[in-house]
């Protein structure tokens, strides 16, 4: 529901004063003085909001730019002084980008690091660890002994540690909503004195994206019941399969595309998509799509000819350079390749 514009003005004018009167409730982030504070963040959405939320305000460095995989991403050495010369330094975690999150904890223990994801949802969604062929193939010879029993309960409990934080919280778009709260909240502890425009600039973002996730809603809710499944690359959209109820998710390789699938993996999964008949599986705009290329002829599907964006933006001056844009691109991709029938939102 869009807010009238007085009534916006005087929740803006409300907002400063309270905002005025109370002590910064992190204590770990003071007022900085500098005109334009050097902020750091680690990869594209997180940069996205930080840059429509704060425009000018700030001196923003933004370390993995779109159309990068943070989950590999090495950091340049120009980019190892940004983050030593940095006033705050805000970044995914769930170990959502190793290499920077290794360089962050290094950082002046003075300088504020903020893991962004952690901070918003505290209770993420937990996904498995793949195997590598090698130790797949290991696993597979040890249950061959003797003890069964004892091996089951092993494996159970193996399994169970194995479980990880998935980081791509972004893609509920209610965890992007929240992403923006928190991040204006902090920008306006250290700059407080661009109150109105933070305040003015997250309203507007939130509104945007309140709208974006019932259009997702109408959109998935045209895919046929039980062809609501979803087969990608890598386990990146349990956030996206959840929120917006697909019937169930099915990926090559575990959190990040890095991981190795074994085997006896592709085998099932080429099993798996014969037995749903799952019309299209799809490809990732940033991960190495031969293998589920493979899977795809094997399988017998169609492979979309749209490449989802999972694991940030694009670059600048695509088609996806923004959270909006890249929501839209992944949600008509989903819904046309399961045999819905995508609208574009209305604007």
């Amino acid at each position: 529901m869009l807010v009238g514009n007085n009534l916006f003005k005087s929740a803006i004018a409300a907002a400063i004063i309270i905002l005025t009167g109370c002590k910064a409730q992190n204590s770990s982030l003071k007022v900085l003085a500098e005109e334009k504070p050097q902020i750091i963040g680690s990869y594209s959405v997180l940069c996205h909001f930080l840059d429509t939320i704060a425009q000018d305000t700030i001196d923003l460095t933004c370390l993995i730019d779109g159309g990068q995989d943070p989950h590999t991403y090495r950091p340049t050495p120009s980019q190892r002084k940004a983050l030593e010369q940095a006033r705050v330094i805000f970044y995914g975690g769930y170990d959502f980008e190793p290499q920077i999150i290794s360089l962050v904890e290094a950082v002046d223990e003075n300088v504020p690091k903020i893991a962004v994801h952690e901070a918003v949802v505290t209770d993420p969604i937990m996904a498995e660890h793949h195997h590598g062929e090698e130790e797949h193939d290991r696993e597979e010879h040890d249950h061959e002994h003797d003890h069964e029993h004892d091996h089951e309960h092993e494996g159970e409990a193996k399994q169970a540690e194995e479980l990880e934080a998935d980081p791509h919280i972004w893609h509920d778009v209610y965890n992007a909503i929240a992403i923006i709260e928190y991040l204006q909240s902090l920008l306006l502890q250290l700059n407080p004195s661009q109150a109105t425009l933070y305040l003015e600039n997250s309203a507007k973002l939130t509104e945007e994206l309140t709208q974006l996730h019932v259009w997702i809603q109408e959109q998935i809710a045209t895919i046929p019941e039980g062809q609501r499944v979803l087969v990608t690359t890598h386990d990146a959209l349990n956030y996206y399969v959840q929120t917006y109820e697909l019937e169930d998710y099915k990926t090559l390789q575990g959190l990040s595309p890095d991981d190795s699938p074994s085997a006896s993996d592709l085998r099932n999964l080429v099993t798996e998509i014969r037995q749903t008949q799952v019309p299209t599986i799809f490809a990732e705009a940033t991960a190495n799509n031969r293998v589920i290329n493979s899977v795809a002829r094997e399988a017998g599907v169609k492979i979309s000819d749209r490449k989802l964006i999972v694991d940030g933006l694009t670059e600048a001056g695509t088609d996806t350079d923004t959270y909006s844009k890249m929501m839209i691109h992944n949600t008509c991709a989903i819904v046309d390749g399961l045999g819905g029938k995508c609208q574009a939102p209305r604007e």
